[in-house]
């Protein structure tokens, strides 16, 4: 393969990455907590020994927005929504993680923990607690939790100490290897549930742009291979 093809080659490679990223991203358009995802394509130049150099594009890097997703009013008792920057931090076997998904339920001890069974973390790093037999239970802005007229906890608000640094985990979850530390300026809100930040209109828009671009290059290097098929040919007449 000569340098055309390999150029051409390494795009469709970025291109078929990015086509997962966009399909899952409209796959979780219903995903409570789910942050967006794109592909960042960069340039790699190869060095070919003393010949011109190969110019080929890389699409590996993902880049997750953080925009506010919809919220919307369940009702539920324990359902909350963070309004602005910050995540929930809950506490699963790989260790601590960040979450934006705040549907939440209270297992048998009356611990807070969400869909998967993970207990929730207050601002100190300890388990949510609530008593099972409170008949009524409010949350402040400032997730304050008040049972029966009574404190009983808060709900901790935390930001990476780096968001580039964030692994995504799960789908709702992210892992912070460089640390996390309390989100200031975010508000809870009891009995909202925040969505998906997915742009359905702009993704559906994307997925026929790359898939088109692919079929592009597709074309370009099935006529890039006749091409050397038939020179191959005509030098072995």
């Amino acid at each position: 393969m000569d340098t055309a093809g390999y150029a051409a080659l390494s795009r469709q490679v970025g291109l078929r990455n990015e086509i997962r990223v966009v399909a899952n991203n409209i796959a979780n358009l219903a995903t409570a907590g789910y942050r967006q995802e794109g592909i960042v394509f960069s340039e790699f130049v190869k060095d070919t020994g003393g010949n011109p150099s190969v110019s080929m594009s890389r699409g590996e890097v993902r880049n997750t927005s953080f925009a506010q997703g919809v919220l919307t009013q369940t009702g539920g008792r324990f359902d909350f929504a963070i309004e602005g920057d910050g995540f929930f931090l809950v506490e699963t076997p790989s260790g601590e993680r960040l979450t934006r998904a705040g549907g939440f339920s209270a297992n048998a001890q009356g611990d807070l923990v969400n869909a998967e069974g993970h207990r929730v973390l207050d601002p100190g790093g300890a388990p949510v607690f609530i008593p099972p037999d409170a008949t009524s239970v409010s949350v402040s802005a400032d997730g304050t939790i008040s049972a029966d007229g009574q404190l009983v906890g808060q709900i901790g608000v935390f930001a990476p100490t780096d968001r580039a640094d964030l692994i995504r985990e799960g789908g709702v979850m992210f892992h912070a290897p460089g640390g996390f530390e309390p989100a200031e300026g975010a508000t809870i809100l009891h009995g909202f549930v925040e969505g998906s930040n997915v742009n359905a209109v702009g993704q559906m828009a994307r997925m026929v742009e790359v898939q088109r671009a692919y079929e592009l290059g597709q074309s370009f290097l099935d006529a890039e291979d006749k091409r050397i098929r038939d020179a191959v040919k005509a030098l072995l007449r």
